[in-house]
């Protein structure tokens, strides 16, 4: 002995992934090269997709169900599968001893979201969803100077997000499957940023308008919603108005927006040039500006490789991870 103690490092966490769509794929990559874990185990009903995965995993398995990933004695499985399977698939890997990261929506309903969260709380285990826009740098250092109190009293939030083309997927369009067209796929990950910014307060009233090739919706179910339309009143007084859609003639791909207004200014999330993935981050006051986030921030994979750490450091259940439902229950009452 030379007097130097060694210490061991932990094996990293054994990871399957379920589903390896484009998301599915591009989450194993970012996972991959944090080296944070290790892939184990690939399952998806296309074999061109799982054989495109391996190939950024070229140790792992490929194998044919949940059950058989699990077989593999996995510390952790990432789910990206269409929204019906989340909850159920989220649940069977929980109660396996399993931490699980899945893509939003975690439950097509507050009821759905909470059975997976109870059952992460019962087995102990880490629970993550995708809410991937709460990692951008811009959306981090807005809501740092908002919680700091730098624009005074939020009284208003505007929400926006259109997608001028839609999911390219037929499922989407499947109310049973999809659970909820515009608002399931893209207005969540809007509400959860309001939220999260001004803490969760509690929601209110809510009143929207859902619209599906413009004919007003009746009840939840009957069609997935391309255009809606909500007002929330939260427990603080403020307002948040939002709007999204699917296939709007907006003049370019994508128009997103999370804007804050306070007593002493105001704040603003916005994509650039109709981008999916580019965003500036501003501060107002009056007429003047100030930059807080530029592009290029390469956000997409830091939500599922920030779960990956955790994981690999032993986090346990996240009572945080209760907040999932709060989102949940906000969406139920916008789809009335």
């Amino acid at each position: 002995m030379n007097g130097h103690s060694i210490q061991k490092t932990a094996p990293r966490p054994r990871l399957g992934f379920l589903g390896v769509g484009w998301i599915g794929r591009n989450r194993m990559e970012a996972i991959a090269q944090s080296e944070m874990a290790q892939v184990v185990g690939i399952a998806d009903p296309v074999p061109a997709a799982a054989e495109e995965a391996q190939k950024l995993a070229p140790g792992s398995q490929r194998v044919d169900s949940l059950d058989a990933l699990l077989e593999l004695g996995l510390d952790g499985l990432v789910i990206a599968t269409p929204s019906a399977f989340h909850a159920e698939q989220s649940v069977r890997a929980l109660e396996r001893g399993v931490a699980v990261f899945c893509q939003k929506p975690l439950g097509r309903s507050a009821e759905e979201t909470k059975r997976v969260v109870d059952a992460a709380r019962a087995a102990d285990r880490l629970l993550g969803v995708d809410l991937s826009y709460r990692f951008t740098t811009g959306m981090r250092q807005l809501r740092e100077r908002i919680q700091g109190g730098a624009l005074g009293d939020i009284y208003a939030v505007n929400l926006v997000f259109h997608n001028a083309y839609g999911p390219d997927k037929a499922w989407f369009y499947d109310p049973k499957l999809a659970g909820g067209g515009c608002v399931m796929d893209l207005g969540i990950h809007l509400v959860d940023l309001a939220f999260w910014v001004l803490g969760f307060p509690e929601v209110r009233r809510v009143s929207s308008q859902l619209f599906a090739q413009g004919r007003t919706l009746g009840k939840r179910g009957e069609a997935v919603e391309d255009y809606a339309a909500a007002q929330l009143e939260l427990s603080s007084g403020t307002a948040v108005q939002l709007a999204c859609s699917w296939k709007l003639p907006a003049g370019c791909d994508a128009v997103i927006e999370a804007s804050f207004y306070g007593t002493k200014g105001g704040a603003a999330f916005r994509n650039v040039n109709g981008s999916f993935y580019d965003f500036t981050a501003d501060l107002f006051w009056g007429t003047r500006r100030e930059r807080l986030a530029d592009p290029p921030d390469a956000w997409g994979g830091r939500a599922a490789v920030d779960w990956a750490t955790r994981l690999a450091h032993g986090a346990r259940f996240d009572p945080e991870s209760e907040r999932l439902v709060q989102v949940a229950s906000a969406l139920d009452r916008i789809y009335g």
